[in-house]
């Protein structure tokens, strides 16, 4: 009698570093039904941190306009600004997918310009896969950029970029909304796109999208039912000074900073530091 050999899939939180995660193995814990957690990133020394915590996806958000440049929206952000951030998190880390986003501008005015954009954080920036926003409008340029081999993850609900036409930062997906976003997201998976990314839209519908959709949902304010969790990552940790209802506050990082700077520059003033062991001879 033949004996069959089982072949254990890793968990993608936490697994292996031995390669970098795919759209294959995203999918596959779709079919597990197993959560995972993605965090945003913007530079190389974060990026290893979360790379060695086992985080399996990466996204250079177009937050980086906010937290990183200090604007705040995310609407002035730019593709020169956002392919060295890109490329900074994919040299620090070696297993997590790294997802590039196409801020605003880039991509809506047609799919070649979408196309065009996409390449350039594929080449110069080493990009695995690119985010944009939208749903019915943005459907040939997730087909093109899908047929080009490019991996694409969509954007539904409060999308950042249309923060204007919404008139501000508002729950979506309320009442008639709710069928429109699920045609949506529908139309994005047929489409091509591997996973799609929820934004603060009532929990109950986003578990409806999430269990009529075969590819995966990640949730930022979507309730616990999507198959993965997002959070930019300066809030969670505690550096963003008022951060949305749905950010938890993981670790007090803004108070640890204030500690440390100003225990380093009490040190200074008084002459303890730097001591004979901080100095060379």
């Amino acid at each position: 009698m033949s004996s069959v050999s089982v072949v254990s899939t890793p968990a993608l939180y936490g697994g292996a570093a031995g390669r970098r995660v795919t759209v294959r193995d995203i999918a596959a814990a779709k079919e597990r039904h197993e959560k995972w957690p993605m965090v945003t990133a913007y530079d190389a020394m974060t990026a290893r941190v979360f790379d060695e915590a086992g985080i399996p996806v990466m996204l250079v958000g177009d937050s980086a306009a906010m937290v990183v440049y200090g604007y705040d929206s995310t609407l002035p952000v730019t593709v020169d600004d956002l392919i060295p951030l890109t490329a900074a998190v994919v040299r620090g880390s070696s297993r997590a997918m790294v997802v590039a986003d196409l801020p605003f501008g880039s991509y809506q005015a047609s799919p070649q310009q979408a196309l065009e954009t996409a390449a350039r954080f594929m080449k110069e920036a080493g990009a695995h896969a690119v985010k944009l926003e939208g749903g019915h409008r943005v459907l040939p340029q997730v087909e093109m950029l899908v047929s080009a081999g490019i991996p694409v993850m969509a954007h539904l609900g409060l999308t950042p970029q249309s923060v204007n036409a919404f008139g501000g930062y508002r729950v979506q997906g309320r009442g008639q909304a709710g069928d429109e976003l699920m045609a949506d997201a529908k139309a994005l998976e047929h489409a091509g796109a591997f996973a799609v990314v929820l934004e603060c839209v009532p929990a109950d519908l986003a578990q409806r999208v999430t269990t009529s959709l075969s590819i995966p949902t990640i949730g930022i304010g979507a309730g616990p039912h999507t198959d993965a969790q997002v959070l930019v990552w300066q809030d969670l940790m505690g550096l963003t000074p008022q951060p949305a209802k749905f950010v938890k506050k993981y670790f007090d990082l803004a108070g640890e900073m204030d500690r440390a700077i100003r225990a380093y520059a009490d040190e200074v003033v008084s002459g303890v530091f730097p001591r004979p062991e901080h100095s060379y001879r």
